[in-house]
This record gives C-alpha cells, sequence and structure tokens, in this order.
C-alpha cells in the first residue's frame, strides 16, 4: 500500500515544492506584476490552447486510420483529453494505458494498435520540437549565451529519432519464433505501417511542427500579458527546453520541472525574475486547466465506464495484463 501511494505521493510533492519555491523568491513582486497584467492576451492565450488541441486530435485520428482504426475527430480528441488528464496526477506517464483501453473498449482494436499510436504520436511529438529547437537555436545563440546542457538537451532527441527511424527500417529483418521477439516485431510493423511512408512522414512532421508552434503562441500571448520584450525565438526555446525536461516523467505531467526550464531559459534572456516565474507558471497552469476541462468532459462524451478507468489509472490499478494481456 506504501509503494503504491508513495509513488503517487513523492513525484507531487516534488513537483508543488518546486513551483512554491519558484513563487516563494518573488512573493514581494508577485501581486505587483499582475496588476500590470493585460488580461484580453489570457483569453486569447486559453483560445490558442484549444485550437492546438483540435490539431492534435486531428493528427491522432491520421495515425490511427494507418493503423486501420476508423475513428471520429471527436473521438480522438477526447481519447487525448482522457490520457493527458490522468498524465496530470499519475506519474511515469501511465495514463497513457488509458488510451490503450478506450480504443480497445470502443473500437475492439488489439493493445499493440493502441501502443504503436502511442509510439508514433510520441517519436513525433519528441523529434519534432526538437527539430524546431535546432531551427531556433541559430538565432538564439546570436543574442544570447547558451548553456551547453541546452545543445545537447536538444541534440539527444533528434538522434534518438534518427537511431529510432533506423531501427525501424532494420526491423523487417528480425526472424524468431520467440513470443517476445514475435510480439516486438508486430507492433514495430504497425509503427512501420502508420509512419515510415512519405504521405505519413509529411502529414506527421508538418502537424506535429503545427501542434508545436500553436504551444509556442499560447505562452507568446502570455509573455504579451505582461508586456514583457522576449524575443520570439526566445520564447521558441524556452517551450522547447520546457517540453523536452517535461517528457522526463520526473513529476505528474511536468509540473514544476516545466516551470523551472522556462523561467530559467527566460531569465538568460533578461528576464525579470518575478515576471519569469509568472509566464511559466501561467503558461503551464492554462495548458492544464484546459486538459482538465476537457477530460471532464471527455468523460461525458465517452460515459460512465471512462470515469471508472481513470479511477484505476489513479489507484495505480493499470497492471501489466490489462494492458498487454491480449
Amino acid at each position: 500500500m506504501w509503494k503504491k501511494a508513495s509513488a503517487v505521493v513523492i513525484p507531487t510533492l516534488i513537483a508543488v515544492g518546486i513551483v512554491a519555491y519558484m513563487l516563494y523568491r518573488v512573493w514581494d513582486d508577485l501581486l505587483l506584476t499582475l496588476e500590470h497584467a493585460v488580461i484580453p492576451f489570457l483569453f486569447a492565450a486559453v483560445g490558442i490552447c484549444v485550437t492546438a488541441w483540435i490539431f492534435r486530435g486531428y493528427r491522432y485520428r491520421f495515425i490511427l486510420y494507418g493503423l486501420d482504426v476508423k475513428k471520429s475527430l471527436w473521438f480522438s480528441i477526447a481519447c487525448i483529453f482522457i490520457s493527458q488528464t490522468a498524465n496530470l496526477i499519475v506519474p511515469a506517464r501511465l495514463g497513457d494505458f488509458v488510451r490503450m483501453l478506450i480504443l480497445k473498449h470502443e473500437d475492439d482494436a488489439t493493445y499493440s494498435q493502441g501502443f504503436s499510436s502511442l509510439v508514433v504520436e510520441r517519436v513525433f511529438d519528441i523529434l519534432m520540437i526538437a527539430v524546431l529547437g535546432a531551427f531556433a537555436l541559430p538565432f538564439v545563440l546570436a543574442v544570447l549565451d547558451v548553456p551547453d546542457w541546452f545543445i545537447t538537451v536538444i541534440l539527444v532527441p533528434l538522434a534518438a529519432g534518427g537511431i529510432f527511424f533506423a531501427v525501424l527500417l532494420w526491423s523487417g529483418r528480425m526472424q524468431s519464433e520467440n513470443r517476445i521477439v514475435v510480439a516486438v516485431q508486430r507492433m514495430l510493423d504497425e509503427v512501420k505501417r502508420a509512419s515510415l511512408n512519405p504521405r505519413a512522414l509529411a502529414v506527421l512532421s508538418g502537424s506535429s511542427l503545427l501542434i508545436w508552434l500553436v504551444d509556442v503562441l499560447v505562452c507568446y500571448a502570455v509573455v504579451l500579458m505582461f508586456q514583457e520584450p522576449v524575443p520570439f525565438g526566445i520564447v521558441v526555446l524556452a517551450i522547447v527546453i520546457g517540453n523536452l525536461v517535461k517528457a522526463v516523467p520526473i513529476t505528474p505531467g511536468g509540473v514544476g520541472t516545466y516551470e523551472l526550464a522556462l523561467a530559467l531559459t527566460f531569465g538568460l534572456a533578461g528576464t525579470p525574475a518575478v515576471t519569469a516565474t509568472l509566464i511559466a507558471v501561467i503558461d503551464h497552469l492554462i495548458k492544464n486547466l484546459v486538459t482538465l476541462v476537457g477530460g471532464v468532459g471527455s468523460i461525458y462524451y465517452f460515459g460512465d465506464w471512462s470515469m471508472d478507468l481513470l479511477k484505476k489509472a489513479f489507484s495505480r490499478e493499470i497492471e501489466k495484463e490489462d494492458t498487454f494481456g491480449g
């Protein structure tokens, strides 16, 4: 019991501790800075964030179609909303398993197809945001002394993406009677079918870049809300670093680590600590609140059984046999 509870409580306490410390450092100037915020930009940021979810839904529907799972746009959006809502609370991105169970329940899709859809989505997410960072980096380096680890954080996913696609190309040569190897081969074949053809590469790369550019625009609207003269390239770099750091599942939903990465990046560009902290916290708060509202709406969309799946995820009852046993 303690092991299950600590797996949720400890990462959550780390997340809360990081955010609390960031706010504590700038508490005296916090209210003064908030008083000068231009609120219409806050509503603009929310609207832009909702748009990003629609694009995510289109992309996920395309991935599912590539796996012979024919679903509607609204189903695809709701599916992502529920799993991402779970990820805000459950550590190690275990909420992703909820999406696999939804696909199995609603369309009798195999767990392999569900897992493959997640792999394709995650690979293009990480790879394309790293590509976005690689494009922004030369412009940022011209005006900012970027720490070496920033460059490493961007280059590692690019190298990993290259290795991943090389493995996909080679995977068809694997021959074995071993049950585990056959199961892995099936998943790799599905990932290859959904992503490794000219049309899929173009659509998934283009849509992923668009999704992350919209994500950057959410943050840029928050920057404008505080009337801070931060160059757009710096905002791009901040979102890139924040999301690549967030990809390491230290805390639920990357809360704390994401804000810290953003505030650090804005601080390097000369943004006052209080403003950098507020931009980082409000940007992530907007994105997480939109996710939560969408998650609640998606529960109504799917029905009561989806709430049972979320309860299983929150109590860490989604075991290996539930997701890979059939």
